[in-house]
């Protein structure tokens, strides 16, 4: 017979059932010898939120919440980190059963802002161990170039609550060799005539920002050093058809930026392609998913187990990359 579960955590949300969560928590809980652990998906919509909650019992540690529930979840509990006081968007809610009554303190965070800049600075610290094993003429090259950037360029694809994390990730990331992030365009269908994404720009001194209709991001992703997609499977592939009619028989490659798609169903995506094919580089939604969720394991696990004793990034990795 297998192990008692004594603690239980989910992913939420609709649809769910693509949702690799479980993978990536299970291989830590394993790895941590949390054996008494055990993390699922329940799809729930925003209409059966407040019913979901109210069947739970004290064996709950923690939720993650996805689409549409990261706003939905507000009025159950409380903001307790940075950014989920600032956006008023969630991703998890750790359970606090220690007082005496039949239902749990809500603690709310937001480890998405976490994730996308962790998947970033992953992908730049491999990237500049690789550059090491370059010849020194190459490297001199590189660090020559330098001097031509003063600040960085970010485009975010989309506007919804992963559009509003990749901003406040803006706020904050350090693009080698460019520097700060010193301006924004956001590239939507649709715009929010009170756009929190402006807002939190404006929060920002010497930050510019901009929104532009999405028929109008190619000319700003040429000239991206970092660029976050957010808008969901497929739906930047008419914006990638027309990035590959800009480079189509064009020398050298236009693109340079780095490109977080955190989109990872379908892997890769039409955009990550295009972005390659064009000269730049890219890093999958799975990597923002691994960094997002090993931040909510160490939340929701806390007092469990003593996290940073074991390697349990490793093992969600692997977990992953099998899964995928």
């Amino acid at each position: 017979m297998g192990n008692k579960i004594n603690h239980r955590c989910a992913v939420l949300g609709r649809p769910i059932s693509h949702s690799l969560s479980p993978v990536l928590h299970n291989a830590a809980y394993k790895s941590l010898g949390l054996t008494d652990w055990h993390y699922t998906r329940v799809e729930v919509g925003e209409e059966d939120l407040a019913h979901f909650l109210q069947t739970l019992d004290s064996s709950w540690a923690g939720l993650s919440l996805t689409m549409p529930l990261k706003r939905t979840i507000q009025p159950y509990g409380t903001p307790c980190d940075t950014w989920s006081r600032r956006l008023l968007v969630a991703n998890t809610a750790v359970f606090d059963w220690s007082a005496e009554t039949t239902k749990p303190n809500i603690r709310l965070y937001n480890t998405d802002v976490e994730g996308i800049e962790q998947a970033f600075e992953h992908f730049w610290r491999i990237s500049h161990c690789e550059a090491r094993n370059k010849s020194a003429t190459d490297i001199g090259k590189q660090n020559g170039s330098a001097n031509e950037h003063q600040s960085a360029k970010a485009v975010i694809l989309g506007n919804g609550n992963t559009a509003l994390s990749a901003m406040a990730a803006c706020t904050e990331m350090t693009v080698p060799e460019s520097g700060a992030i010193a301006k924004v365009t956001v590239c939507a269908r649709h715009h929010h005539d009170n756009d929190p994404m402006k807002r939190l720009a404006e929060s920002k001194p010497g930050l510019s920002y901009h929104q532009v209709p999405l028929l109008e991001a190619t000319r700003h992703l040429v000239q991206a050093d970092v660029v976050i997609n957010t808008i969901p499977a497929h739906g930047a592939d008419e914006t990638a058809g027309r990035l590959e009619k800009i480079f189509t028989g064009v020398s050298p490659a236009p693109f340079h930026g780095t490109l977080l798609d955190v989109v990872y169903d379908p892997r890769p995506t039409r955009l990550m392609k295009i972005w390659l094919k064009g000269g730049g580089k890219v890093i999958g939604g799975e990597e923002m998913l691994l960094y997002q969720a090993i931040a909510q394991i160490r939340l929701m696990t806390v007092g469990a187990h003593i996290i940073g004793t074991a390697d349990f990034e490793q093992a969600m990795r692997s977990a992953l990359q099998e899964a995928l």
